[in-house]
């Protein structure tokens, strides 16, 4: 959310975030960030220019004339859809709602989610948004004129990629939808004011879709090159040459990249979101679900390579002690979210290693939904590498210095090829 409300607040609207999160809260009312990528000099300069204002208060709900939904959509134990933060929400939004606001949920979820469970809940309010269908030319929405609306609804999902420094958030195209024509509409008009593009389609359940399409695209041919990159270990082939080659056709192929399994609150939760509302209508997701197993497997896979490896050394996993290079999802980012690592490092534990882990961007690592390890990071100094048995490269930072790592580790088993220009003491590297 506070991208979004930082993408408002710089073209001139008057913004305020909510969040039930106190100590996020206090933050942002000192003008600090509690996103790595976002300075601080950006938080205060939208509070001191552009008057972002931010609350754990949501009776001010009933000021807004637009409420944006960004909350999380996680999976539960049973990796089914866990929507009680949307739920959540939706209540704390209907028990403030009034009439002619309009309300966006931006949140990931499977198709129905806007019109079938937070339209439902709104509605408790005594108020009304009637489903309707409607027609898109360009910009243009045709609509039954007669339709009475007490308030709008409408679905944006969020378009962002951590760390990327290509594309900024209002420059990525902004897809969208309504429950009806007036909310589409609506819709349209506040978000053409901050973004660049807008891409206005027939329903909140297309733009629910269409989120879910761009993350399952992503998370299938991952799987893909997961998959080859296990077979080519066999066959004695360096997956990443490979790819490299492959990309050189320019037309037909979009590269991408194995690894030792997936993260985010994206890509590794999407695809269940869509299969388990597949089953409403009968329909089996084989490919997707499929593509699920390979990438939720490979954790198991990066363990199983270690104890190979040091097997080969005449060194039991049993005891030995393993440096984790990166806990966070993602490159030069600071979000611990599905991380394979964490589940890696506890696979590893289970089995009887000793793990430690290096990250810049966690001193310490903080209690997850499904992981309390209560580590700090190590600094990977040449005397600290050389006490490991194996140095695992999970996570390719950018502030790694891969070719002392190389040179002062005993092994390194590198999942990411972030020693791919490595030649001095090559032979230490397993790319797994």
């Amino acid at each position: 959310g506070l991208p979004l409300a930082l993408s408002f607040a710089r073209v001139g609207y008057k913004v305020t975030g909510f969040d039930i999160d106190s100590e996020k809260v206090e933050k942002l009312q000192r003008r600090e960030t509690y996103i790595r990528h976002i300075p601080s000099s950006v938080i205060a300069e939208a509070i001191v220019k552009c008057d972002l204002r931010v609350t754990d208060d949501f009776r001010r709900l009933r000021d807004m004339d637009a409420i944006l939904v960004c909350v999380p959509t996680p999976l539960d134990e049973h990796r089914e859809p866990d929507l009680s933060y949307v739920r959540n929400t939706a209540e704390s939004i209907c028990a403030a709602l009034r009439p002619n606001q309009l309300i966006i949920l931006e949140s990931t979820t499977y198709p129905g989610t806007t019109d079938e469970v937070v339209l439902r809940i709104l509605e408790k309010s005594g108020l009304r948004c009637p489903v309707a269908p409607y027609t898109v030319k360009g910009s243009k929405v045709d609509y039954d004129k007669e339709l009475q609306a007490d308030f709008l609804l409408a679905f944006s999902p969020e378009r962002e990629d951590p760390g990327n420094k290509d594309f900024k958030p209002h420059q990525i195209p902004k897809v969208m939808g309504g429950v009806n024509g007036p909310s589409a509409l609506a819709a349209h008009l506040l978000y053409s004011q901050a973004f660049a593009k807008i891409v206005l389609v027939s329903s909140t359940r297309a733009a629910e879709m269409t989120k879910l399409l761009e993350n399952i695209y992503r998370a299938v041919n991952i799987a893909l090159v997961n998959e080859l990159k296990c077979l080519c270990m066999r066959m004695g082939i360096d997956i990443w040459e490979v790819i490299e080659a492959a990309k050189t056709k320019p037309f037909g192929f979009t590269p991408f990249y194995p690894g030792p399994g997936l993260g985010g609150h994206c890509i590794p939760i999407d695809p269940f979101y869509l299969t388990w509302k597949a089953r409403e209508y009968d329909f089996p997701t084989r490919f997707i679900e499929l593509a699920g197993e390979v990438n939720t497997a490979m954790p198991e896979f990066v363990v199983s390579s270690v104890a190979e490896v040091l097997n080969r050394r005449k060194r039991c996993l049993q005891d030995a002690r393993i440096l984790i290079l990166g806990v966070a999802y993602k490159k030069d980012v600071d979000d611990l979210r599905e991380s394979p690592s964490l589940r890696i490092m506890q696979l590893l534990q289970a089995r009887g290693a000793r793990v430690d882990y290096s990250d810049p961007y966690f001193p310490t690592l903080p209690k997850t939904r499904h992981y309390n390890f209560g580590f700090s990071s190590v600094e990977p100094t040449p005397q600290n590498l050389a006490k490991y048995d194996a140095v695992l490269i999970a996570t390719a930072h950018s502030a790694f210095d891969y070719r002392a790592i190389v040179r002062h580790a005993r092994l390194v088993i590198d999942t990411r090829n972030a020693t791919r220009d490595m030649t001095e003491h090559r032979e230490k590297i397993v790319l797994c």
